[in-house]
């Protein structure tokens, strides 16, 4: 089997193992659009430096606008031989129109439009991903307002620590998805850049217009080493970190999810058009989303592993390996798309059990450091504050005793030096109230939080 691109040289064909082992159309496929919209910028640059008639160009064009029709009505034929999408394409545009087609392929190398093509779908797909998040927010943001001051318990260590609002809560996942955006708009400064002109390396003897194409194409900006161009990869790279990312904190509060809707906490019910059942157990309700969603950041992680490995050794400049590049990739931004997708539909059907949280408030102390705050304004240093209530705790634990249930009598034998006594002080909806500064759980302070970030996401970017 014979490659007509670039079998001159050989004397015998390719094998066909060696053939279906090189060959990249199954996957590559999926890049036709943007291998055909490259090639119709490369070829009117082509024109307009005269190295293409006008009647040419023309004709290539309209030829490369009935290929994109052939693929999207299911009526291209994919041929093997042709190894990837790049070629199938020129095979096709060449049978339509005859010799004139392969002058497309003037001042161009497979190593360039390769990466051409793959900056193109990234940037589609990173526009798509950034839509994503900010769909995530404005449902989390919907599920916080809807339940604005309910007050469950706050861990560390995954103990009890203090009193924060659910509403608050929520809006910390708001933050990271922010910082998610933020990383892939600055990816596509990066991504949004033309290789293509850089040829197979080392540029080209033809008189071409690289900024014409950049334009045409919507580059921010070209290339200015081709050696780098055709082998840069970083960018692939760092979309599958800023990926990784996201999964890591979708995975964080689908952990939160399983473990609030479970029949220990009870805090949360998810909606069962999101979970699936047993078949061996009929009372089940399995939270099989989220855990999905938490299992196949595994899988995102694998694919940044995988992009790292493949690159961490090869020379200058283009390397058959790089084709290795695509599967992980697409991949990625197919999981990521599918699960913040998921993630946005499932939240706003999440039910919050406020009787359920209310009375999971008395436990563990969580007003410990109200009291040592309330200590510091009677004079004492937070240091011996911080002591004393320790005693405090000490006591409610022996006598089974919440510390805001403490009478005066017992608070007058606890602080004996204090002339006041914090009754009345140590409640829950005054834990929150109090914590108002700038970033704190207060009520106030979420409501005008929750405002900004709807004023972010309507004003964006």
């Amino acid at each position: 089997m014979r490659n007509e691109r670039w079998s001159s040289r050989f004397s015998e064909g390719l094998n066909p193992l060696a053939l279906r082992f090189t060959a990249s159309i199954d996957f590559d496929r999926k890049l036709y659009l943007y291998d055909i919209i490259g090639s119709i910028a490369h070829c009117q640059m082509l024109a307009k430096c005269g190295l293409l008639k006008s009647s040419e160009s023309h004709k290539i064009t309209k030829g490369l606008k009935e290929v994109a029709r052939e693929i999207e009505g299911n009526r291209f034929s994919y041929s093997l031989e042709k190894e990837d999408i790049h070629t199938n394409i020129e095979a096709a545009l060449i049978r339509k129109i005859g010799p004139v087609g392969g002058k497309l392929h003037t001042a161009r190398s497979r190593n360039d439009q390769v990466t051409l093509d793959l900056r193109l779908y990234c940037r589609d797909q990173l526009q798509y991903l950034i839509l994503s998040l900010m769909e995530l927010e404005k449902a989390a943001l919907g599920l916080a307002e809807k339940n604005i001051d309910v007050i469950i318990p706050g861990y560390t260590h995954l103990q009890r620590a203090q009193p924060v609002l659910f509403s608050h809560h929520l809006l910390a996942y708001v933050a990271m998805w922010e910082r998610d955006r933020e990383r892939l708009v600055d990816a596509l400064t990066r991504v949004n850049v033309l290789p293509l002109g850089s040829g197979a390396l080392a540029g080209t003897t033809f008189p071409i217009d690289r900024e014409y194409v950049a334009k045409k194409l919507g580059f921010a900006r070209v290339s200015h080493n081709s050696l780098d161009a055709v082998s840069d990869r970083d960018y692939a790279i760092e979309i599958a970190a800023a990926t990784s990312i996201i999964m890591m904190h979708l995975s964080r509060l689908c952990e939160e999810l399983i473990l609030w809707s479970s029949e220990e906490f009870g805090f949360i019910g998810l909606p069962q058009s999101f979970c699936t059942g047993s078949s061996m157990m009929p009372q089940k309700i399995n939270p099989d989303v989220a855990e999905l969603v938490r299992g196949k950041t595994g899988r995102v992680y694998g694919h940044l592993i995988s992009l790292l490995t493949l690159m961490k050794s090869l020379p200058l400049a283009y390397n058959k390996d790089m084709q290795e590049d695509k599967e992980p990739l697409f991949d990625t931004f197919d999981t990521v798309s599918l699960c913040l997708e998921v993630m946005a539909q499932m939240l706003p059907k999440i039910t919050v059990n406020k009787k359920k949280i209310e009375a999971s408030l008395p436990g563990g102390y969580l007003l410990a450091t109200d009291l040592a705050d309330w200590l510091v304004t009677q004079g004492l240093p937070f240091k011996q504050a911080h002591g004393l209530t320790g005693s405090v705790v000490q006591y409610c634990a022996k006598n089974n005793k919440e510390i805001y249930e403490l009478t005066q009598k017992e608070w007058k034998t606890l602080l004996p030096k204090i002339k006041s006594v914090p009754t009345g002080e140590l409640t829950f909806k005054k834990a929150i109230q109090k914590r108002s500064a700038i970033g704190g759980t207060s009520l106030k302070n979420v409501k005008k939080e929750i405002k900004a970030c709807l004023k972010k996401l309507e004003t964006f970017p």
